[in-house]
């Protein structure tokens, strides 16, 4: 990829047990829904951009087998330590794009929070030649939310005061991208324009997360837009926004996930 994607998606790897920290993870009925739509049986799953584990563990200690790609080897380190306990799991170091399957084909393929990370040009065909006819494939990832407005205002005006813009998708983004549905998602109209794709379906869940204020920090400096801001404008940057949040006895997170389901033809 040209366009500098390839490089953002590996700034996640610069201080990986930091994301693992501080990321929420997904919500349990919306795993329940993912199995419940792919009946998996037995059939072991594939994990595309599987980072730390986050969505891995959820599925695998389900029972299910997954093969987890991911493409940043410092995120596979502690992917393999936080699933060390968890049978089933393997971890391929590889980017989906030229990962070989090697003939293996999937029940089920999902990505958490990654889908946008590979490479639009092959990912439909990508994911339809590693799944069986009939296999499902499940896309989701969260949107988060200050519920706080003047909080995310005096958060917002520290951004001005260090020159710094407000990274773009991030929780204090004013123009965050909405949660579309159905036909309204560009997912929607990618699956329905690629033709080997039967059964979409789109959900959406909401759960709350309270944060003290490092944990509202912490969340910021996981995302990709902040891991690429020089150190020594992010370092006093982070420092007020966490005596801002302090003062306010820190902040409730809202996260809203959208979970994309469809599966492939030919069954």
């Amino acid at each position: 990829m040209t366009d500098g994607t390839g490089e953002r998606r590996h700034a996640f790897g610069d201080d990986a047990d930091q994301y693992d920290a501080a990321r929420p993870g997904y919500p349990g009925q919306l795993i329940d829904d993912v199995l419940d739509f792919a009946a998996p049986a037995g059939a072991p799953a594939l994990e595309v951009g599987a980072g730390t584990g986050k969505a891995t563990r959820a599925f695998a200690t389900r029972g299910i087998p997954v093969t987890c790609v991911e493409p940043d080897a410092r995120m596979a380190r502690v992917l393999r330590r936080t699933c060390a306990g968890t049978p089933g799991v393997a971890v391929e170091v590889a980017d989906f794009e030229t990962w070989n399957p090697d003939g293996r084909q999937y029940g089920l393929l999902y990505c958490a929070q990654a889908w946008h990370w590979v490479d639009p040009a092959v990912r439909w065909t990508r994911a339809r030649a590693a799944l069986r006819p009939g296999g499902a494939l499940a896309l989701f990832w969260n949107h988060w939310f200050l519920d706080d407005g003047q909080l995310a205002h005096r958060l917002t005006a520290a951004h001005a005061r260090h020159g710094v813009d407000v990274p773009e998708h991030t929780l204090l983004d004013p123009r965050p991208r909405p949660a579309h549905g159905d036909f309204e998602a560009r997912q929607w109209r990618e699956m329905e324009a690629d033709g080997g794709f039967t059964d979409l379906d789109h959900r959406l869940y909401e759960t709350r997360h309270e944060r003290p204020g490092s944990g509202i920090v912490d969340l910021l400096a996981s995302y990709a837009g902040y891991r690429v801001i020089g150190q020594t404008v992010r370092e006093p940057l982070f420092a007020d926004m966490a005596r801002l949040v302090g003062d306010a006895g820190g902040g409730t997170v809202r996260v809203v996930t959208s979970l994309f389901l469809a599966r492939t033809k030919g069954a």
